[in-house]
């Protein structure tokens, strides 16, 4: 379990759930959660048309991430988001079946982007996700006061010169960033269970922004090492025990939340 395959896969996977669980909160504060199965899913077809021309996918999905991102936050700004979210993932899956096509064969890279390999992660992966991983826990650093204010009181954000759009199509772009880092390793499914499961249930178990990012960032990081030692020792998907375990952390969540709101009532 601890050769040296195994080591990288401990060591990147462990990158991308802090990552997932960081921007995550901010996803679940939001209410962003569709945008975060929609980036991802449609930066896919940017995977899929970097093969068609003998292109980086990593290239081809940062790309794709970003334009979904900009489509997402310009088409909502005088509109409904979840509409718009939807516009932009079946225009990128569209253009994703489009370039399948023409290539003439479904590759296993492919495969690889949507259900994730972390199993076959090598050493040359550990750099770049460190360094991407770096990039998007600084933006949140960055932004963290005015991203919180305007997740929580946009109206009040407004008033102190702090623009809800503009605040949008930044998150929107480390969202993107994010998905982009984390899409090659774990691939779209389970960055969306990593990126919505653990910072709900954070926010279930605390009410404290600054805990419920750290909580978020730790579930997720149990999660993803608890489902990488299951499925090597049982032979199972990885996505199978990531999914599992973002449901039943949300899962214990909700019953915590409900368990205190009983102990206050009695209490009261």
């Amino acid at each position: 379990m601890f050769s040296s395959f195994m080591v990288n896969a401990w060591e990147v996977s462990g990158i991308v759930a802090v990552v997932a669980g960081v921007v995550g909160f901010f996803t679940v504060m939001r209410g962003s959660a569709f945008a975060a199965h929609a980036i991802p899913n449609g930066a896919f077809a940017g995977a899929a048309g970097a093969i068609l021309v003998g292109a980086s996918t990593l290239l081809g999905l940062g790309v794709f991430a970003l334009a979904g991102a900009a489509m997402i936050g310009l088409l909502s700004r005088r509109g409904r988001h979840d509409v718009a979210t939807a516009l932009a993932l079946v225009s990128m899956l569209g253009l994703g079946a489009l370039f399948l096509s023409l290539s003439g064969e479904y590759s296993s890279e492919v495969e690889s982007l949507l259900f994730g390999e972390i199993l076959g992660i090598g050493a040359n992966e550990l750099l770049p996700t460190a360094v991407l991983g770096a990039l998007c826990i600084l933006a949140i650093a960055v932004l963290y006061r005015p991203l919180l204010l305007s997740s929580v009181l946009p109206d009040v954000g407004e008033s102190h010169g702090i623009g809800a759009f503009a605040m949008e199509m930044l998150f929107l772009a480390v969202l993107a960033l994010a998905a982009a880092m984390t899409v090659p390793v774990v691939g779209t499914l389970l960055f969306f269970s990593l990126a919505i499961g653990a910072p709900a249930a954070a926010r279930a178990f605390t009410s404290r922004p600054p805990t419920a990012m750290a909580l978020s960032a730790a579930i997720a990081l149990v999660i993803v090492w608890l489902a990488i030692g299951a499925s090597y020792e049982t032979n199972y998907p990885v996505g199978f025990f990531v999914g599992a375990g973002s449901a039943l952390s949300y899962a214990a969540g909700r019953l915590w939340a409900g368990w205190r709101r009983t102990i206050v009532w009695r209490a009261g």
